[in-house]
């Protein structure tokens, strides 16, 4: 949503202010923190979002289950369960902090990402019920079997780091 304030960091992940969401991913971009939720279900397996098609950056592209941004004052596990009950319209189980990567990816001229995400392990059931304006499409999926066209970056830089292990 335009106008929504994110938070600004700087290389060592010091949070140094504010930034409004649409300002953070123009021209060359403004370092900023964020999250990617890797939802997974009982069997295992991977909840694989797809993009909306009026999202500005990669829309229709594969994403990790939930990425967002935190807000100010709030917890890192408490964001992440805020967008999940948003996105998929249920609570998570157990959410587990798995590690952090940092990346800028510029979209065609549409913008870019320029973050520092932390990136969350969590379980759900099966049965969910998807915001479509945020998520186009989901499947579940063994991550180690996905393919990697039209994955969104800090999704691919996610799983190479996790090791697709899906165990741990």
């Amino acid at each position: 949503m335009a106008g929504d304030l994110i938070l600004r960091v700087d290389k060592n992940d010091k949070v140094i202010g504010e930034v409004l969401k649409e300002k953070a991913h123009q021209g060359k971009g403004i370092l900023h923190r964020a999250f990617l939720a890797m939802v997974f279900n009982n069997k295992n397996q991977f909840l694989l979002a797809k993009r909306s098609e009026f999202k500005k950056l990669w829309p229709g592209f594969w994403d990790g289950t939930v990425a967002s941004h935190f807000k100010r004052g709030e917890g890192l596990k408490r964001a992440v369960k805020r967008r999940i009950i948003e996105e998929l319209g249920v609570e998570p189980k157990k959410i587990k902090y798995l590690f952090k990567i940092d990346f800028a990816t510029p979209f065609r001229k549409n913008g870019i990402e320029k973050e520092i995400c932390y990136i969350f392990k969590t379980r759900v059931g099966s049965k969910i019920s998807p915001n479509l304006k945020e998520v186009f499409n989901w499947k579940w999926v063994n991550l180690s079997k996905i393919n990697s066209k039209k994955l969104t970056p800090w999704l691919l830089l996610a799983i190479k780091k996790y090791g697709c292990k899906e165990s741990n």
